[in-house]
């Protein structure tokens, strides 16, 4: 016996509504909450160089969950933490991470969901296993001091000025593919004469780096070849500190989903909201220091909450 057509409409209806909602509530479950994650992201150099968990590289990185659109601000090391009477880079060596997080926050105005702190030798496997990566030099420079590990307490054969502890490093203008040692070398190197021997310079450095990495990361020859990316999740689960927690993965995941190179700006906290004051025991213990410019943090967090607008 044939159905009667206004049944067979009544089923295909209702079979279509459970079918439609069955999809929206699949697309909604990708879709993440609304708001922004913040993450803390610190380069420490590991167990076998000097200064083993002092933190290299500072960096703030801010994703708006829905629309992907994200934000790196490095930090420089030198900003003077006077509750603790420290360098930003010290916190973390003296009070763990927490403090750190607590730092950043007072500094910027902005609360810290998450951390993630990587070393050198993570970071050259990194590189090494994503087949190097493009990174374009905008200016070409030297370094003569560049410190070699495990040299630090060479004597140099009685040489005063140490010169067998460091190395000379050159990098010329333009688009270079390097290796993870390369890669290293260039987001860590401090002494260059003129413009690069700043920590700014250094940060935007360490952000080129970042941005070639995710970039090499998000190729098809890459999310494809299946081995090497069990390698790089082995290698970063063993090897990343990080308080997120594995309930946490999912969300992130879809926010990581979000993210395009296209909507990620780039900046660091510099001179214009920082001065070098003048040397001072009192003060800060004699050391160079960076305090912001106005006396307080409050201009940093206005600029700090410009930048996320955008």
């Amino acid at each position: 016996m044939k159905l009667p057509w206004k049944k067979i409409g009544l089923s295909l209806g209702i079979s279509l509504l459970i079918l439609g909602s069955l999809i929206t509530a699949f697309y909604y479950s990708l879709q993440p909450q609304a708001g922004r994650t913040n993450i803390l992201v610190l380069g420490v150099a590991g167990e076998d160089y000097k200064g083993s968990d002092l933190t290299d590289s500072i960096i703030f990185f801010s994703v708006e969950n829905q629309t992907g659109e994200s934000l790196l601000l490095s930090l420089p090391r030198d900003i003077w933490i006077a509750s603790l009477r420290t360098k930003l880079n010290s916190v973390y060596h003296y009070q763990g991470i927490e403090e750190t997080k607590k730092a950043l926050s007072d500094i910027l105005g902005q609360e810290i969901d998450y951390s993630l702190i990587i070393d050198f030798d993570v970071f050259v496997q990194v590189v090494d296993l994503l087949g190097g990566v493009e990174v374009e030099v905008e200016r070409a420079f030297d370094d003569y001091r560049y410190p070699i590990a495990g040299k630090e307490n060479d004597l140099c054969d009685g040489d005063p000025e140490f010169n067998c502890r460091y190395e000379h490093l050159h990098f010329d203008q333009g688009e270079q593919l390097m290796d993870g040692q390369t890669a290293l070398k260039y987001v860590r190197s401090r002494n260059a004469e003129g413009e690069e021997g700043t920590d700014f310079a250094r940060s935007q450095r360490q952000q080129k780096v970042l941005l070639a990495i995710k970039k090499k990361m998000l190729t098809p020859q890459f999310i494809l070849n299946f081995p090497k990316m069990a390698k790089l999740v082995a290698l970063l689960n063993e090897n990343i500190k990080t308080d997120v927690f594995r309930d946490d993965y999912g969300g992130l995941f879809k926010i990581a989903l979000k993210i395009r190179k296209n909507k990620m700006e780039t900046a660091v906290l510099n001179d214009g909201y920082l001065i070098n004051p003048p040397t001072s025991e009192e003060k800060y213990d004699n050391q160079w220091v960076l305090v912001p410019q106005s006396g307080s943090w409050e201009e940093v967090h206005t600029y700090v909450e410009g930048l996320l607008a955008d």
